[in-house]
């Protein structure tokens, strides 16, 4: 029996195009990264006081504290159900290291010699080990210092110790977003499976060569 995760893995003979993301993974991912950006627009607003104009694009200083843990606990829920669902797409394995090895024919477009990858490639999946360990700190960090609720129960040390692991985890999660966001730009192709949930034969053929004879066994078996 096909696991279930392969649902969406569909090829359209019509189209040349293979289902890569069902609609409801795309809502997921799109529900992460829009509250992603909103949590970091308010962040940077009450964490740098010269981005503190920022804190106007949510209704001023107040309502942008007020705000910014409500839309962390939803970009937590959202992330950690996209998180269990792929689980089984980001664990490395041995192939990956010489991936990553080789990272730089992928840089140049050359990956032909390459170890053929699977649905993720092994940078996919050091950004979603990155961001699991990142959003599980700022989720328990975030949850020490939200003030109205739960900072009085900690001693003043651990709220700090909170605050200052909340700053750079969060500061590590932009970093590795802005990384994912290029690479999703810079392999052509890559941005259509999260907008329109499919890709092109050729394109999954070229950079996820494992995951396309995958898919097209089990279209042909069928």
């Amino acid at each position: 029996m096909r696991p279930a995760r392969q649902v969406a893995d569909q090829v359209d003979v019509k189209t040349g195009q293979i289902v890569r993301y069902a609609p409801a993974t795309r809502i997921n991912h799109w529900i992460v990264a829009i509250s992603f950006v909103l949590l970091t627009l308010s962040g940077l607003a009450m964490f740098w006081p010269p981005l503190f104009w920022l804190a106007n694009l949510f209704g001023g200083g107040d309502v942008t504290r007020a705000l910014h843990p409500w839309i962390g606990l939803v970009m937590a829920a959202a992330f950690f159900l996209f998180a269990v669902k792929v689980r089984h797409d980001n664990r490395l394995q041995k192939a990956d290291r010489e991936w990553l090895k080789r990272v730089g024919e992928v840089m140049r477009n050359q990956e032909e010699n390459l170890p053929e990858v699977g649905r993720n490639n092994a940078g996919q999946k050091l950004v979603y080990l990155v961001a699991l360990i990142c959003m599980l700190v700022l989720l328990v960090s975030g949850l020490v210092i939200w003030r109205a609720y739960f900072t009085a129960y900690f001693p003043i040390d651990v709220t700090r110790l909170a605050a200052l692991a909340h700053a750079l985890f969060a500061f590590v999660l932009i970093l590795t977003i802005v990384v994912h966001v290029y690479a999703g730009i810079w392999v052509k192709g890559s941005l259509r499976a999260m907008t329109r949930g499919t890709v092109s034969l050729g394109w999954a053929w070229k950079h996820h060569r494992a995951w396309f004879r995958e898919v097209t066994r089990h279209t042909n078996g069928k």
